[in-house]
């Protein structure tokens, strides 16, 4: 029996099982079974390979990579060409995107490479219409668009969530905060920080005997589920944020605009009249988390055209400003003079453990 088959096996068993305390921990067995068996699946398709042909990813370039995901014809090219002023080609009838086209922005000093990917389809994740190879270029993304005709059903937004879930993406999540230690003897040993109210001890017991784990020490610190504890163990899962790209709004009312709006982590635009595109790349920057820091040159004004841009959490370090821009800067470091909202006093000398703030301005001093 195939993969396919035995996944659709699971798939059917799962929907006419029903829900209840009796039947928790086989359902969570079954979502045991299916994540490993999605898992190989999806490792031999990458083995396997194929032949001599057009290649499909790009080199990633930049501060950070932006996706643009959705369904053919809404308007996923039109904006990155009024956005990137990059060329890709755009027509009245579907799939006019064939591979993936690349652009950049450059947006308060950072670099953003814009990827013009094309439409997917429902069913996507089971290899539909080059789907995989969409879906793993958005794997490797720092931030996915999901592009929305406002003028075509909501629906579209769940298919496509239900495509990338499959695949191994969590939108908008943080990673559960649940630390499996291994052990050779001494059986299960479960802690927990608070209440488990979807879990009890039956059904976790089970979902680690799938993977055959029978030694081990299970710390929750918090209250998860049966599918957040599969992705801690399967351990192959992408948390990136998204935003939902609410495009073609001229050709609905004001009213049914704050309808629509009011679905979380949404921007609505309209990429032909070039309407709200400012408001979209302010929408990014947040969900991006960054923060600027400059350099200062010893009895020069600082750089203000060229940051250095760092990811807001973890709050970043002098060392790790340091290892930005040279991997052997640190070797020479001797302390740095720091001007900004992180240091008390203007400037302040500090060490490589400083934690910095945001358009904070460094200058580093060597050792002779």
């Amino acid at each position: 029996m195939s993969s396919m088959q035995k996944i659709a096996d699971i798939e059917a068993e799962m929907a006419r099982t029903q829900k209840n305390k009796a039947t928790m921990a086989h359902l969570c067995a079954l979502k045991a079974r299916l994540a490993q068996l999605k898992r190989e699946l999806i490792a031999s398709d990458s083995k396997k390979g194929g032949g001599k042909g057009e290649g499909f990813d790009v080199q990633k370039t930049g501060d950070a990579r932006i996706g643009f995901i959705g369904f053919p014809s809404v308007g996923k090219s039109t904006l990155l060409n009024k956005m990137t002023n990059t060329f890709s080609e755009v027509a009245a009838y579907e799939f006019t995107t064939l591979t993936c086209v690349p652009g950049v922005v450059n947006y308060r000093g950072a670099k953003l490479q814009m990827l013009d990917l094309p439409g997917i389809i429902e069913g996507a994740k089971d290899g539909k219409g080059r789907g995989r190879q969409v879906i793993a270029v958005a794997r490797t993304c720092s931030l996915i668009l999901i592009v929305l005709d406002i003028a075509k059903p909501l629906q579209h937004k769940l298919i496509i969530e239900r495509e990338l879930d499959g695949f191994g993406i969590r939108l908008n999540k943080q990673p559960p905060n649940i630390v499996i230690k291994k052990k050779d003897r001494g059986g299960m040993n479960i802690s927990s920080t608070c209440p488990l109210t979807h879990l009890d001890q039956e059904t976790i017991k089970t979902i680690l005997s799938e993977y055959r784990i029978t030694n081990a020490d299970i710390m929750f610190k918090g209250d998860y589920t049966a599918d957040e504890l599969i992705d801690v163990i399967e351990g192959n899962r992408a948390y990136i944020p998204a935003i939902y790209v609410l495009n073609k709004i001229d050709q609905i009312s004001i009213e049914e605009l704050d309808i629509v709006a009011r679905i979380p982590h949404n921007c609505p635009i309209s990429a032909h009249h070039e309407w709200n595109l400012d408001g979209l790349l302010e929408c990014i920057w947040d969900h991006l988390n960054f923060i600027r820091l400059y350099t200062k040159p010893r009895g020069q004004v600082p750089d203000y055209n060229e940051p250095v841009i760092l990811k807001r959490l973890p709050q970043p370090s002098v060392e790790m400003f340091c290892d930005r821009i040279h991997r052997q800067m640190m070797k020479k470091f001797k302390y740095a003079w720091v001007w900004g909202t992180s240091v008390k006093h203007q400037p302040q000398r500090v060490g490589r453990d400083h934690l910095l703030d945001d358009e904070d301005v460094l200058q580093i001093v060597k050792k002779v």
